[in-house]
């Protein structure tokens, strides 16, 4: 594989990570295309091309925020301990919902490290590379910063409208991290057999999997109610097409169901803001 293959190979993954740091798709493609200068540039041998591109890009990442905001003098600890609620992804149901504004609550070192571990499972000896800190600094790093992001998410259950609407927006953002934090880890994705018809996936499972397909995609779905449910659709020259029936459960995504039978396309009534309850 010649390098522009293996470059190309590597750039959706590249710009949901970006846009994922950065919470912007664009600035994020920006930041790829910068790696990419990098990349064919180089005289040296790499040995592991994902990991240099991950690391190069990341760090484009990070001087960006930088220079946005100055790392406070304390964010990175090479001692002590950290209270860490949690090792996995963060379960908070309502960060989610906040994410675009815990975000900006993180220095530039800890959002990084909470994007790479907790969204896209890096591991830290690769953070620990970007943020040119150890392995145990950069677990530290993670780990405060879900603390701080479970802190400032708000209290309580999102409301299911909520929800749904920050997935909707998310989706037609172009923002893989956020929809992965709106998702549940068992997530489903059916249809029933008028919307297979039509192209949409008989199933689909995982979080990942879930928010690869949704990432922006619902450019032309538009808040409804699916059984006086909050849901979306998508409407085209302005039919209704499909239905996304969306299960939530603990204030997170738990199954979507495309639905595409004429009764219930023609049942759809259109959600506004006034309906927000």
């Amino acid at each position: 594989m010649d390098p522009t293959e293996q470059f190309e190979a590597e750039r959706p993954r590249l710009v949901r990570i970006a846009a994922g740091v950065l919470d912007d798709r664009a600035e994020g493609e920006d930041m790829v295309q910068q790696a990419w200068l990098r990349f064919d540039a180089t005289d040296t041998v790499i040995e592991n091309v994902p990991a240099w591109l991950t690391v190069v890009t990341t760090r484009l990442c990070l001087d960006r925020l930088r220079s946005r905001v100055p790392e406070p003098t304390d964010t990175v600890l090479e001692a002590g301990t950290i209270p860490d609620p949690a090792e996995d992804v963060a379960e908070a149901t309502s960060v989610g919902v906040a994410l675009q504004v815990v975000l900006q609550r993180l220095s530039p070192s800890e959002r990084v490290a909470f994007i790479l571990h907790d969204t896209f499972g890096v591991d830290f000896r690769t953070i620990a590379t970007v943020l040119t800190v150890s392995p145990e600094a950069a677990r530290k790093l993670a780990s405060r910063a879900r603390t701080r992001v479970s802190s400032l998410a708000p209290d309580g259950t999102p409301a299911d409208w909520e929800v749904v609407d920050a997935f909707l927006t998310a989706s037609r953002g172009g923002s893989f991290a956020r929809l992965v934090h709106l998702l549940a880890p068992d997530v489903v994705v059916l249809a029933d057999a008028d919307a297979i018809a039509a192209g949409t996936p008989a199933r689909l499972e995982g979080r990942n999997a879930v928010a690869a397909m949704f990432d922006g995609a619902a450019t032309t779905a538009f808040p409804v109610f699916v059984d006086g449910r909050p849901g979306a659709a998508w409407f085209h020259r302005g039919a209704a097409r499909v239905a996304f029936d969306f299960t939530i459960t603990d204030g997170a995504v738990s199954a979507i169901t495309f639905r595409a039978e004429p009764d219930v396309l023609a049942s759809l009534t259109r959600r506004t803001a006034a309906d927000r309850k």
